[in-house]
């Protein structure tokens, strides 16, 4: 077999590169910027808008019920610790929720597409999650 000089590089770079790359557990929340008509927004790992509610206080969201139909909460795995500006709140049901910057977020129902911000502004009180 012969080896060329890319070849050799690359077998010594590979895992030199994953060895300096972050790893993220599976256990905290991986969310993205993504560049959108209205700007900057966090996104979840299927490229979702994430949403800021205005009537969630204090770290308690205000959104149960049939809100929730709408707009889904970003539910956390039981084992998921907080980390930076992520934290997680218990909801009422008992599940737990992510918040960023101490706001609990949620996608939008009527988001049909990665990138969509349909939810934007909805009754004054929604607002698309910024970096």
């Amino acid at each position: 077999m012969k080896i060329t000089a890319v070849s050799a590089i690359a077998i010594v770079a590979l895992p030199l590169l994953a060895w300096t790359l972050p790893a993220v557990a599976a256990d905290q929340m991986t969310a993205h910027p993504m560049k959108t008509a209205m700007g900057m927004v966090l996104t979840d790992d299927k490229g979702m808008t994430l949403y800021t509610f205005d009537q969630d206080k204090d770290g308690k969201s205000a959104c149960s019920g049939g809100c929730t139909q709408n707009w889904p909460p970003l539910t956390a795995a039981a084992d998921a610790k907080p980390h930076g500006d992520w934290t997680l709140i218990t909801r009422d049901d008992g599940t737990r929720q992510w918040a960023f910057k101490g706001k609990p977020l949620y996608n939008f129902a009527k988001d049909g597409k990665s990138g969509d911000t349909a939810g934007e502004g909805f009754k004054g009180m929604w607002h698309a999650a910024t970096p």
